[in-house]
């Protein structure tokens, strides 16, 4: 008797393979803020795009979401063991090295003023996510209300990166084309604020 192989369609391979791609990345970018999260969350969203279930955004939604909250929570829970060690730790120093101290003040300022408010906006602007996460465990938030400001901010984030995704993949037919669309558009709005900031700093002031 011949074993009979059951062969998966390339739609679910694709699946099986992805979304848990898509889970780790986040999560590891969120731990580790080298990894672009919002490119690979755009990217994902354009092949769900092209796929035939009706659920693939919905899934890639999801997945980013609870990701990113994932890895918030655990990057917060370890600068809050750092605060409380008495030589610090590597996490907390690398939250202080990738918050600039004029960035550092302005998150403090805005989060003395606007509380959670500026923690859900805080995912939404490039590079605001760490000074603010920063000025958090500075002002001694408990976890609890740091996970209350982090759901919206998670959620709102990963729909932003989506919509960026579902943008760039409708306005080209080819799949390649508009992975390569999210991807540019992605990187634009991450790098747009340094450069910006750049080019101030380098301008000489004007009467």
């Amino acid at each position: 008797m011949i074993p009979t192989v059951t062969v998966l369609p390339p739609e679910s391979t694709q699946q099986a393979v992805g979304y848990p791609s898509l889970f780790l990345l986040v999560v590891i970018g969120a731990l580790v803020p080298v990894v672009p999260t919002g490119a690979v969350v755009s990217s994902a969203a354009v092949v769900a795009m092209h796929q035939t279930s009706p659920f693939g955004l919905l899934v890639v939604f999801l997945v980013a979401s609870f990701a990113a909250f994932l890895g918030d929570t655990g990057l917060y829970w370890l600068g809050k063991r750092g605060l409380r060690s008495r030589n610090g730790s590597k996490w907390l120093q690398a939250l202080r090295d990738r918050a600039p101290a004029d960035r550092l003040d302005q998150a403090q300022h805005k989060l003395r003023e606007h509380g959670v408010t500026v923690l859900v906006l805080s995912r939404l602007v490039p590079a605001g996510r760490i000074p603010v996460m920063l000025a958090c465990l500075l002002a001694e938030w408990p976890l609890r209300r740091f996970l209350r400001g982090n759901i919206p901010a998670c959620l709102a984030w990963a729909a932003t990166y989506q919509l960026i995704g579902i943008l760039g993949g409708s306005l080209f037919a080819e799949p390649w084309e508009g992975l390569l669309a999210a991807v540019v558009l992605t990187v634009l709005i991450s790098v747009a604020p340094t450069l910006w900031r750049k080019i101030r700093a380098r301008t000489p002031d004007r009467a």
